[in-house]
C-alpha cells in the first residue's frame, strides 16, 4: 500500500489532526474518504473502537459508495496526516485502478467480518 500513500500525498488535498481531534461523526454527511498518510486514526460506533487506521490505510469510503450519512465517528489517535479524496476522485480511482477498487473491498469486508464478531 506504499504506493497508494504516494498516489494520495499531494499536499494541497491533505488535512492534519491533532489527537482526539474528530475527523467526522457518525451520521454527517460525507463528502470525503481519506487515506492515513501519518498517524493512525480510530473508527469509533457508539463510543467502542471498531477499528484502528494506520499509514496507508482508508476510511470514509461507505459515505461515497452509498450517498448515506456516516456509519461511524473517526478520530485521530495521535498527531495525523489524512489526505482527502472527493466523490470525484474516488470514483475515478475505483474506475481506473482495479488494484485500489480490490483494496477497498478487501478492506470493508475486513471491517464487517471484525464487526460482526463482536456482536
Amino acid at each position: 500500500m506504499e504506493s497508494t500513500v504516494k498516489i494520495f500525498d499531494n499536499p494541497a488535498e491533505t488535512a492534519v489532526y491533532a489527537p482526539g481531534q474528530v475527523i467526522f461523526q457518525k451520521n454527517e454527511t460525507g463528502d470525503f474518504m481519506f487515506m492515513v498518510i501519518e498517524g493512525a486514526v480510530d473508527i469509533t460506533v457508539h463510543g467502542r473502537v471498531i477499528d484502528t487506521v494506520k499509514p496507508g490505510g482508508f476510511f470514509g469510503e461507505m459515505a461515497l459508495i452509498e450517498d448515506k450519512p456516516r456509519s461511524a465517528t473517526a478520530v485521530a489517535k495521535e498527531s495525523t496526516k489524512v489526505a482527502r479524496v472527493d466523490r470525484q476522485k474516488f470514483q475515478h480511482l475505483v474506475q481506473r485502478t482495479p488494484a485500489f477498487a480490490l483494496e477497498l473491498m478487501r478492506v470493508m469486508a475486513d471491517r464487517l467480518r471484525r464487526l460482526n464478531q463482536r456482536l
